[in-house]
C-alpha cells in the first residue's frame, strides 16, 4: 500500500506526532511519502492521510483536488469531525485494509472566476461584512428570490459542513449522505428568518447591499476580498471527495463523543 502523509505545520501537535506516526506506518510495510502544502500532487497513492484537525483535512481536500485519492483524517488536534480517527486505529485499519470509502459533496464557485486556485469547498462558502454597517444579502434559488437577509453575513453549507460553521450560527445537523445545501444567515437582524435547507441540485446566486466597497468571502478556511457589487454563482460540484471511513465508526457516534449530543442524565451510560 502507498500513502501520502500531510500535516499543516511542523511545530503543531500533529507535526510533532508525524515522525513517530510515519515510522509506525513504515514498520507495517506501508510505503509513505511526505506531502507539503503547495506541492503539486499527482494522485498516485492509495490513501492521502491528513494528520491534524479538520482544518488539515480541508487543506488536504484542496491538495488532492479532483484526483480522487481517498482522504483519511487522523486526529492530531482537538475536536475533529472529518479527522476523527486516532493514529493507532488508523495504522491497524490500513494494515488490515478494514475501511470503506464514502462520497462527500463539494460546493463550486461558478462565478466570479479566479478568486481561488481551487474554487471548491467541502464545508461552506460564506460572506461577511467588513465595516460596522449591517450587510444586506439577496439570494436567488433557481430563479426564485428570497427576502433580503440583513445580517453580519451568510453561508451556504454542504451536509458535511452542517457540524462546522453552519452549526455555530444555528443551522441544523444533517447526515453527511443527505443531498441538501444549508443557507444560514450569520447574526441576522431579522427576527423572523431561519436557516433554509434546499436540494443540492439548486443553482444559487448571491448579491449584496452594502455601505462598504468590499466584502469578505471565504471558501472553507481560505479568505479573500470581493467588491460589494459582485454576484456570486454557487452550485454543487460535478465531482465528489472520497473520504476514508474506518470500520465501526459512524456520524452519530461522532456526534455523541465530540459534541455530547443527546447528553442527558436520564440516558444513563448510553453516551
Amino acid at each position: 500500500m502507498k500513502v501520502a502523509l500531510y500535516t499543516r505545520t511542523p511545530d503543531s501537535n500533529a507535526g510533532r506526532m508525524r515522525p513517530e506516526f510515519k515510522d509506525s506506518l513504515i514498520k507495517e510495510g506501508i510505503n509513505v511519502r511526505d506531502i507539503d502544502h503547495g506541492q503539486p500532487y499527482d494522485g498516485a497513492d492509495d490513501v492521502f492521510i491528513a494528520l491534524g484537525g479538520d482544518g488539515t483535512f480541508l487543506d488536504a481536500a484542496s491538495i488532492v483536488g479532483d484526483k480522487g485519492t481517498p482522504i483519511l483524517g487522523v486526529n492530531g488536534g482537538r475536536l475533529g469531525f472529518l479527522s476523527e480517527n486516532r493514529p493507532e486505529a488508523v495504522i491497524e485499519a490500513l494494515t488490515k485494509r478494514e475501511y470503506g470509502i464514502e462520497k462527500r459533496s463539494l460546493l463550486e464557485l461558478v462565478s466570479p472566476s479566479g478568486l481561488f486556485q481551487w474554487p471548491f469547498a467541502l464545508n461552506e462558502f460564506s460572506v461577511h461584512r467588513r465595516g460596522a454597517a449591517m450587510l444586506g444579502v439577496d439570494v436567488v434559488i433557481d430563479g426564485v428570490t428570497l427576502p433580503t437577509y440583513w445580517a453580519d453575513g451568510l453561508l451556504v453549507a454542504t451536509s458535511s459542513g452542517s457540524t462546522a460553521y453552519s452549526l455555530s450560527v444555528g443551522g441544523p445537523i444533517v447526515l453527511p449522505e443527505s443531498k441538501v445545501l444549508i443557507i444560514s444567515p450569520i447574526s441576522p437582524h431579522n427576527l423572523n428568518v431561519r436557516p433554509l435547507v434546499v436540494p443540492d441540485t439548486s443553482d444559487i446566486r448571491i448579491s449584496f447591499r452594502s455601505r462598504e466597497d468590499i466584502i469578505t468571502f471565504s471558501a472553507d478556511n481560505r479568505n479573500t476580498m470581493i467588491p460589494a457589487d459582485s454576484v456570486l454563482s454557487v452550485r454543487m460540484a460535478r465531482f465528489s471527495l472520497n473520504r476514508v471511513r474506518l470500520k465501526n465508526t459512524d456520524f452519530i457516534g461522532a456526534l455523541t463523543t465530540k459534541l455530547f449530543w443527546g447528553g442527558d442524565i436520564r440516558n444513563g451510560n448510553e453516551l
